[in-house]
């Protein structure tokens, strides 16, 4: 099962970058600005945000590469999870902000008098990070149940995941909602009492950021080697097979796509505080499309090729919007469309490929 990723060079591989990765905000807050060793707070908070793709990237890649299930609408269950962590860093304003009410600035703005019943308790933390797992995973279950039971697949299923994307956008851009509408959360000031733009802090959400990727790609890895994670892919390669011997793919599909969800929600929740906003547009077509091509520019199927194109699409999207804003699109479908051509393996792929030329015969 895929064991050119779990080889000792690869698990070598992932405990080396792991830890450069972790030495990063170290390095600083350790070292001054003009110091060689010295690392920019924006370089932290940049791959703070690509490590959050990247467990997106891995969790889309649990149900497309393992089980055949192509959603083009995991942005939703990440800007849920956004949205739901977003909800208690707005209630930790309390009255600093502008208008100085115990109401978040855009409900003042509104004339609200007071909270909506679904903000109830997001006071909490750890309410509010329940709401991270439960809603994009109580969504991801109910839809896929009446999906997956109505047997709906293939690209009818993309289909729908899309459009229910595309739903939730326009009813979060809606002020009368109680989300913010157009401009959403935003303008944070502290988690758990900790001013949210301290060095300190930033540092502490990098380095939990970090420890849950790597968590996840060791729940995947686990998933995607065991008795289930053979009916999994079984269910991508042969369902029809796999019912006829006495299987129900029903239930195995149910799971994976709600854990896959809820990866995503966590993802999210990760992602708001480190970029400081979420707003209706991290639920746009587009981003899931993106999560797509981050899968396969990577390479589907391999759980690390994911990461790898997360952080490579986004590395390269982060200086291609500096260099040339209004192309970036435009670069993006020609890369899906090179990689779906030339390296239908993804970069993984294409890698192991130059290794098999360059052993001996």
């Amino acid at each position: 099962m895929t064991p050119s990723l779990f080889s000792r060079p690869a698990w070598t591989g992932i405990l080396v970058c792991a830890a450069i990765l972790a030495l990063l905000p170290a390095l600083n807050l350790a070292f001054e600005p003009a110091h060689a060793l010295h690392v920019s707070s924006y370089t932290v908070a940049l791959i703070g945000k690509f490590m959050c793709y990247a467990i997106a990237a891995l969790a889309l890649d649990l149900v497309w590469g393992y089980t055949g299930i192509l959603s083009l609408g995991h942005g939703l269950f990440f800007a849920l999870g956004g949205y739901a962590h977003g909800m208690y860093l707005m209630r930790s304003i309390g009255k600093d902000g502008v208008y100085q009410s115990h109401l978040p600035d855009f409900m003042v703005f509104l004339d609200w008098k007071e909270y909506p019943w679904y903000w109830s308790f997001t006071d909490n933390f750890w309410f509010a990070m329940l709401l991270v797992v439960l809603v994009p995973g109580a969504l991801a279950f109910v839809f896929g149940y009446f999906a997956f039971r109505s047997r709906i697949k293939g690209v009818y299923f993309s289909i729908i995941t899309q459009a229910m994307t595309f739903a939730f956008m326009l009813l979060f851009f809606r002020n009368n909602t109680g989300f913010g509408g157009n401009n959403g959360f935003t303008d944070f000031k502290r988690i758990l009492g900790f001013t949210i733009t301290a060095p300190g802090t930033k540092a502490a959400l990098y380095l939990l950021t970090l420890a849950v990727l790597v968590g996840s790609l060791f729940l995947c890895r686990w998933i995607v080697t065991s008795k289930l994670g053979r009916v999994l892919q079984a269910v991508r390669d042969s369902e029809s097979r796999l019912m006829f011997i006495g299987y129900n793919p029903l239930w195995f599909k149910l799971f994976v796509w709600t854990l896959s969800a809820i990866l995503c929600g966590v993802a999210g929740a990760l992602y708001v505080p480190q970029v400081g906003i979420i707003n209706p547009s991290e639920m746009s077509p587009g981003n899931s499309i993106e999560m797509v091509i981050w899968a396969a520019v990577g390479g589907r199927g391999s759980l690390l090729g994911p990461i790898i194109g997360a952080f490579s699409v986004n590395g390269l999207k982060s200086w291609f919007t500096a260099a040339f804003p209004d192309l970036w699109l435009y670069a993006l479908g020609a890369i899906f469309i090179l990689v779906t051509l030339f390296m239908p393996q993804g970069i993984l792929g294409l890698a192991a490929r130059f290794r098999q030329t360059k052993e001996p015969a």
